[in-house]
């Protein structure tokens, strides 16, 4: 394994957590546009009904992709704009 791969790794966490909570909030203010209310439903919420749920699960999980995946390679590029080196 390469040194800078190892190095990389506190910064990947570091940039996971900070994906996950920016991911987060970017759903919450998506589904307040989309949903028209603040809260999306849970998956055992008895008063919504199938595609409310799947379609707010759909949401979720694309923005959280979308997210996790500039935020991940926002940070490589930087990684080798700083180091000379990729990390993956």
């Amino acid at each position: 394994m390469r040194v800078s791969k190892i190095a990389y790794k506190p910064v990947g966490m570091t940039l996971g957590a900070v994906s996950g909570l920016i991911a987060g909030a970017a759903f919450r203010q998506v589904w307040k546009m989309v949903g028209h209310e603040d809260d999306a439903p849970h998956p055992t919420d008895e008063d919504r009904n199938w595609p409310e749920v799947l379609v707010s699960a759909a949401l979720q999980g694309a923005i959280f992709s979308l997210v996790k995946a500039a935020v991940d390679r926002a940070g490589a590029a930087t990684t080798r704009r700083l180091t000379g080196t990729w990390p993956g």
